[in-house]
């Protein structure tokens, strides 16, 4: 499988995840890799939540995402402005908002945030192939406190 990359900045607007979702989705096409659909679905419900929560938090200032595939696995990075990283967690019944995180880390194998230069990187990875004996580990609680 070859490695393959690219990245794009997208306005902080309400339109900023559709956006971002429908560039990955053609340029992760142009690939051509015969990425399973399912894998291109959920690194678009992947893309959605971590721009959105991204778009929360930076202000005015654009927001980048990067997709990378490489060794058999697809990487989303999004990175914003702001420097307050994420706090992961499940909301109340009622919250309206609040399960973006808790989603990307139900979906992928591994993901973070970690403090960059001129704000913050919240990154997750897709296993595209399944590994025998793999354990997944996602540092958020599966429990309400």
């Amino acid at each position: 499988m070859e490695a393959h990359q690219f990245t794009f900045s997208v306005p902080a607007t309400p339109a900023a995840a559709s956006t971002a979702r429908h560039r990955a989705v053609d340029a992760i096409a142009l690939w051509d890799e015969g990425l399973d659909t399912e894998v291109v679905r959920t690194a678009e419900l992947v893309i959605s939540e971590l721009v959105t929560n991204a778009v929360q938090y930076a202000g005015t200032r654009p927001v980048s995402l990067t997709v990378r595939l490489d060794m058999g696995v697809l990487r989303i990075e999004v990175c914003d402005a702001s420097p307050v990283l994420p706090q992961p967690g499940l909301p109340d019944a009622d919250s309206e908002g609040g399960r973006g995180l808790f989603l990307v880390a139900a979906l992928s194998d591994r993901y973070h945030a970690e403090p960059v230069e001129n704000g913050k990187r919240c990154w997750a990875e897709i296993d595209l192939i399944a590994r025998p004996n793999q354990e997944i580990a996602h540092p958020l609680p599966l429990q309400r406190s």
